[in-house]
Formats: structure tokens, C-alpha cells, sequence
């Protein structure tokens, strides 16, 4: 049945036309994800689809009767309303307890919030649930959603995902989420140049398909088409939690990758940030931190090497931001000392834009701190990189005050890595970045060597350009995730979990079991303090041969080893721990 109808619809704003021509529809069961650059379409073709908008030409066709809910990117609600007049309405009480979608809704959205609450003081994060929950808590035959992960933190896109993967209605999402995209369309149509592309799967068949594309039309952007080759090889090489995740034809992909290096050069990164850190990076050493009444950090012991790359991750609250305050010197700790590397040239992108001057072009604003830096081996100008960020020529002459605030988001990354600082610590990255944007963005990290710490709830960002995630669970310290972000999701369910599910602990040892624990856990522990020791040594022995590639190679495959074995031991000792109480 088909729910929508678009015929030759044209519309624009200003001289370039954003819709030209565009004829297609959308079908009952549909799952569509609309991609492309920021500025180049998506929500005009979304609000046109919706009736939001008229076309300047064409016409737009609903299906008689259909039910569809719109997610506009403002959440915008009634002079003093709250979460229960926008959510519930006026259904009674009896109705809406009773209805399992209802409860689903309000416990994967909104988990112990009043729904009395008045909207007028709540955060954009919090407004952005409401406004889904409302969507979601009434029958529909079609969901138009953009940006539905905007403000949302990691544990609610996961349940987002898997609640409009349950449903059975159309759905229509403009996000620049790629793990989302993955999990919830089948369809994918780009807005570009006024046209609407469409490819069958979702992104990382787009990204195939669009590779294929270039390569049998001999597409002379050149490096359009080594970008999507090289982001082409991570998702086929990529992390173990990502194994299930491309949806695209094995063979094909691999012809496409044959001669494709990985994304990165570790060895070569370890080098040349050794050698522009040295071995010390940040060392915290029993470090307390309590902000307005509450411990944030207890105790907290963590250690960050030259050219390590690490994602951060926790609840909204947990203290992420205030870490990376920590590293950077912003926050003094209550207890306990951080010390830094005296060669530490440190870079760090907070949630708030920082004010530039509104009167200054683009490029200057950039060339201000440095005409030209070298990423990798290559040496790039402020003007190169800016047309890669988005950009163009033109667009460099541009009043910092007249930009948008992904725009600005842009130039402040770029006046970051112009500064050539040897550690980035960067807060939420990719808000307001269009996905064409956020690949440039991951292809210059991938050459940048320094030690880097991100705090994002982009899962897809956070898998591609860090090695290594930590968690912030509550308990005042950081925990190593070896499965990444899925292993952080599953710690966070089992957290939640009622006491009542909670599963039977296993018993204790007692007596000489116990006995023969509590020697077992020494033994393991000085297995780690050896383990440690011998890291250590191999990080003095990679700076002292910072120039001899192959001894590089062998001490990197020694280290790698070295963490594995530490990885398992450590979690051998958890386990035990655990048992031993």
C-alpha cells in the first residue's frame, strides 16, 4: 500500500533550488534513512513529504486516512505543559497503566521522571524524550523522524533502535547516527544537489553501493571515493561487536578493499606520538573529586600512554565532562595528584562553542593560529582543510557570525588541530556534524598521532577512530570494556536489572575453598604487577627506538600480547573477586 506520494516536487529557499524535480514514494513497511550533507535538503524533503511545506511545484499525495507522527528537529510544546499533557493526554489513568506499549515507552524514555513536571525548565535532552514519547506511545502507520538521537545518550538510542525495530510501522529518519542507521532502515535515499539518490540497505550498504558507483563510472573525485573506501575496509575489519553489522555482498566488498590499508598506521602513530610525548602522558593516582555534595571520584587510579585512543562513556551525570576538566587542568582534584608529562601541548573541545570574533572571516579566524599543519606525511593549508570540513571557497569569506552552529562547531575543531597540539580531549564531537563532515573529520584523525580521549554517544564516531572504551559506572572509577560499547550496554542492563530478576549469586567458596581462592586471587594479582611491569618497560623500550621500524613492529606485537593476557587476567581476578567477597 503505498502511504505517500511525491510527484516532480520542487522547492527552494533562495536562488538554488534544495528540491529539484523529485519524484518517489514511500510504501507500507518502508524503513528509510535520508542522509546527506547539512544545509543540502533532508529536513526540506522530510517537511515536504509531511505536509509541513508546500512545494513550489509538483504535488505531495497522502494515503486516505494515514496515521503518521512527525519529529520535527524543535521540540516545541504548549505554554505550560507537562510531561503527563503531552505524553498521556487525556486518556484516563486505567487506560494508559494498562497498555504495555504505554509503559514501555515511558520506562525506555522516561525512567523515574514525574509526569507532572512542567516542560518549561527541562533540559533539551530531556524535551527531546518527550517529544518522542509522545510520538511513540500512539498508534501510526508511518514515523518521519529527524535528528531522533539529538541529546540522547547511548542507552537511549539503543533502546530507540530496538523499540522501532519491534514495531511494525513505516519509517522515515533523517540522522546522522550511523550505527542508528544500520539498525533501523533497510532503504537509504541521499539529498544531494537537489536530486533524491536511493540505494537498497541501510548505511553500510549505501557506503558500498555509492563506492561501486564511483569505481564503474570512474568518478573523478578522487577523494570522494578513497574516503569511502577507507571507512569501506574499517567497517569489514572493524571491532568484533561490529561483525554483524554491514549488510552488503561479501564479494563485492572485498574486491573493493583488496589493496586498502587499514585505517591506521599503529605502529607509526605509536612512534611519532612517543616521540612527541615521551612515556608519560597523564598519570591520576588516588584522585577524589566532589562536586555540589557528591563524590564523583573515589580513589580513582588511571593511566593514559603516548598515542593512546580511548573512548569514554557513562550515564549523563557520571562525570565524563568533568574527567576531561580533570586532564586539562580545570578541575583540582579534592584528593589525591594528576600529573602530567612536561611535553603534554594539550587541545580540548568542550559541549560549549567558544566565542569567536562575529566580524572575522572564516579563514582568518583559522590562520590566526597557523597557516599550514602536517597531518600524517602530508602538510595541508587552513584552506584545504577548511573545504574538506565543509567549507568551499567561497564559503571561507564568510563572518563567523553568519554561520550555523554546526558550522561553527566545524571551525572550532579545525582551529583545534591547527593549534598541532600532542593530546585532543573532545566532548561530544559530532553534534550538529552531517556525515559527509564527520568521515573528513575521522580521515584526519586517523593520521593525527597523539594521545586522545572522546566522550560521545555516537556509537559508530566511537568505534571508528578510538582503540580502546572506559566506562564510568558510578562507583568513583574507570572500567575497562574490553567488548566496548556493547559490553558497556549489557553492564548498564544488568545494573538496572529488579532485584527480583536479578539472578541467584553464586555461593561462596567456603573453608578450604575459600582458602585456595584467596590464594589464586594473590596469585593472579602478582601475574597483573608483572604484567604491568613489563608494559611499562616495553612503552620505555618503543620511546628509545623510536626510529627503527622493525624493532617498532616486534615490540608492538609483543605489547599487544602483553594486553590481551592482561585483559584476561584481570577479568580472571574480577570473577574470583567477586566470588570471594
Amino acid at each position: 500500500m503505498n502511504l505517500i506520494n511525491v510527484e516532480n516536487a520542487g522547492k527552494a529557499y533562495g536562488p538554488k533550488p534544495l528540491l529539484d524535480g523529485v519524484s518517489l514514494g514511500l510504501d507500507e513497511g518502508d524503513r528509510v534513512g535520508v542522509v546527506g550533507r547539512n544545509g543540502g535538503g533532508k529536513s526540506t524533503l522530510v517537511r515536504v513529504l509531511a505536509r509541513a511545506v508546500e512545494p513550489d511545484s509538483g504535488r505531495v499525495t497522502h494515503a486516505r486516512g494515514l496515521r503518521f507522527g512527525f519529529l520535527t528537529q524543535r521540540d516545541e510544546f504548549p505554554e505550560g505543559a507537562t510531561v503527563r499533557s503531552v505524553v498521556i493526554g487525556d486518556r484516563a489513568e486505567h487506560e494508559w497503566a494498562g497498555d504495555t506499549r504505554v509503559r514501555d515507552v515511558l520506562a525506555g524514555l522516561l525512567p523515574g521522571v514525574d509526569l507532572d513536571a512542567a516542560l518549561a525548565g527541562m533540559s533539551g535532552g530531556e524535551r527531546r524524550r518527550v517529544a518522542l514519547a509522545r510520538l511513540l506511545t500512539v498508534d501510526s502507520d508511518l514515523l518521519i523522524l529527524d535528528e531522533p538521537t539529538n541529546h540522547l545518550d547511548i542507552e537511549a538510542i539503543d533502546w530507540l533502535a530496538g523499540h522501532l525495530k519491534a514495531r511494525r510501522t513505516a519509517l522515515l529518519v533523517v540522522t546522522h547516527d550511523r550505527w542508528f542507521l544500520d539498525e533501523v532502515t533497510d532503504r537509504t535515499w541521499e539529498v544531494v544537489d537537489g536530486r533524491v539518490e536511493r540505494y537498497e540497505g541501510g548505511y553500510s550498504a549505501f557506503v558500498l553501493a555509492k563506492a561501486e558507483r564511483s569505481r564503474i563510472a570512474a568518478a573523478t573525485e578522487t577523494k570522494r571515493q578513497n574516503l569511502l573506501r577507507k571507512e569501506l575496509a574499517w567497517l569489514r575489519r572493524g571491532p568484533q561487536a561490529r561483525s554483524s553489522k554491514p549488510k552488503f555482498r561479501v564479494d563485492a566488498a572485498q574486491a573493493l578493499i583488496a589493496d586498502e590499508p587499514p585505517p591506521r598506521d599503529q605502529v607509526e602513530l605509536t612512534r611519532f606520538a612517543t616521540a612527541r610525548l615521551g612515556k608519560t602522558v597523564f598519570e591520576l593516582e588516588d584522585v577524589g573529586v566532589r562536586v555540589g555534595g557528591r563524590t564523583l571520584f573515589d580513589r580513582l587510579t588511571w593511566r593514559l600512554g603516548p598515542g593512546d585512543r580511548i573512548g569514554l562513556v557513562g550515564v549523563n551525570g557520571s562525570g565524563k565532562s568533568t574527567l576531561l576538566r580533570l586532564l586539562d587542568g580545570a578541575v583540582t582534584p579534592d584528593a589525591g595528584r594528576v600529573v602530567r608529562g612536561k611535553t603534554v601541548q594539550l587541545a580540548h573541545l568542550s559541549q560549549n562553542l567558544e566565542e569567536l570574533d562575529p566580524e572575522r572571516r572564516v579563514l582568518e579566524s583559522v590562520e590566526e593560529i597557523r597557516r599550514r599543519i602536517t597531518v600524517g606525511k602530508r602538510e595541508w593549508t587552513a584552506s584545504q582543510l577548511l573545504e574538506r570540513l565543509g567549507f568551499p571557497g567561497d564559503r571561507q569569506w564568510t563572518p563567523v557570525g553568519d554561520l550555523s552552529g554546526g558550522e561553527r562547531r566545524r571551525l572550532q575543531v579545525l582551529r583545534l588541530l591547527m593549534g598541532e597540539p600532542n593530546v585532543l580531549l573532545l566532548d561530544e564531537p559530532t553534534n550538529d556534524l552531517d556525515i559527509e563532515t564527520l568521515t573528513e573529520l575521522e580521515d584526519l584523525l586517523d593520521g593525527w598521532p597523539g594521545t586522545l580521549v572522546v566522550v560521545s554517544h555516537d556509537r559508530y564516531f566511537l568505534e571508528r577512530i578510538t582503540d580502546h572504551v572506559v566506562a564510568l559506572l558510578g562507583d568513583g572509577r574507570v572500567a575497562m570494556l574490553p567488548g566496548g560499547v556493547d559490553e558497556y550496554l549489557a553492564r548498564r542492563a544488568g545494573a538496572a536489572r529488579p532485584a527480583e530478576q536479578a539472578p541467584a549469586a553464586p555461593a561462596k567458596p567456603k573453608g578450604g575453598q575459600d582458602w585456595k581462592a584467596r590464594k589464586e586471587l594473590d596469585r593472579l594479582e602478582r601475574r597483573l604487577d608483572k604484567l604491568t611491569r613489563q608494559q611499562r618497560e616495553l612503552h620505555e623500550q618503543l620511546a628509545a627506538h623510536a626510529t627503527d621500524y622493525a624493532r617498532l613492529q616486534e615490540l608492538d606485537a609483543r605489547l599487544k600480547e602483553l594486553q590481551s593476557e592482561a585483559a584476561e587476567v584481570e577479568e580472571e581476578w574480577l570473577m574470583l573477586a567477586e566470588d570471594v567477597g
